[in-house]
């Protein structure tokens, strides 16, 4: 059974961390399996959007699995580090919007996958913590990097040395998830937005989103002259004469993504 699932839904996909035994843990084949989906999807422009959830309902990732890590030497340790790094990265990279929709426990590299998304559900019974310094470690996922620029530093340090555990109204409160919604809701919701997104233009949503995450790492004038390489991308596309040719004929637009 693979460790990580893949559905397609029109021009959602859907990842599933597929290992509810253990709390959707991540070892090292899975790891590599969503290495593998990741990059099929960011060459697939037919898939528009994405959600990233767990199997069950318990955990969306409890992170690192311990039983396999008690067995690791200190390369493989280094090894596995690198590739949860690596992958996350790559999901943080993908052109396409990613939502997390997080259907229980988000603790240390479970939350770190929820923070490379671009948009984060949970459920009410949702926990969520980078708890990594309670086991002599710390965020190896971009953790420490991404949660400070999300919620700013003192309270990111707060949550990460402590190795606090907070509910997910708390951490709809101090902005780490978008919305928290019913547990029956989640996926509903999820593909809500989802599909509010996907009526638009697919390339000026790739772009749109290209200049935000780009523009954050560099100074205001910088991120405008990113805004305005981005816009220019989209001028020669079909999808925006067809914009102009729907409003036209009072219409809803037909977009190709070309």
């Amino acid at each position: 059974m693979s460790k990580v699932v893949l559905e397609r839904e029109g021009h959602l996909g859907v990842i599933t961390i597929n290992r509810p035994d253990r709390l959707n843990c991540f070892d090292y084949e899975t790891l590599a399996q969503l290495d593998d989906l990741v990059e099929e999807i960011k060459l697939d422009r037919d898939i528009r959007a994405v959600i990233i959830t767990g199997a069950g309902e318990k955990a969306f990732s409890a992170g690192a699995d311990l039983k396999e890590r008690r067995t690791l030497n200190e390369k493989e340790v280094r090894r596995n580090v690198q590739k949860i790094r690596d992958v996350f990265t790559a999901i943080e990279n993908l052109p396409q919007p990613t939502i997390a929709a997080l259907n229980g426990y988000a603790l240390g590299g479970g939350l770190e996958l929820a923070l490379v998304c671009d948009f984060r559900y949970a459920v009410e019974t949702a926990q969520l913590g980078l708890t990594e310094v309670s086991w002599a470690i710390i965020p190896g996922a971009g953790g420490t990097q991404r949660l400070s620029r999300l919620i700013g530093p003192s309270r990111a340090k707060e949550l990460i040395l402590t190795a606090r555990r907070i509910s997910a109204a708390q951490a709809e409160e101090i902005g780490v998830v978008n919305q928290v919604v019913p547990s029956e809701d989640l996926l509903v919701r999820a593909k809500e937005l989802a599909d509010e997104i996907m009526k638009n233009g697919p390339l000026a949503v790739i772009q749109a989103k290209y200049a935000i995450n780009q523009g954050l790492n560099t100074d205001v004038q910088t991120g405008l002259a990113i805004e305005s390489k981005a816009y220019e991308v989209i001028i020669p596309t079909e999808d925006r004469v067809e914009a102009l040719q729907a409003f036209k004929e009072k219409r809803p637009a037909d977009f190709k993504g070309k």
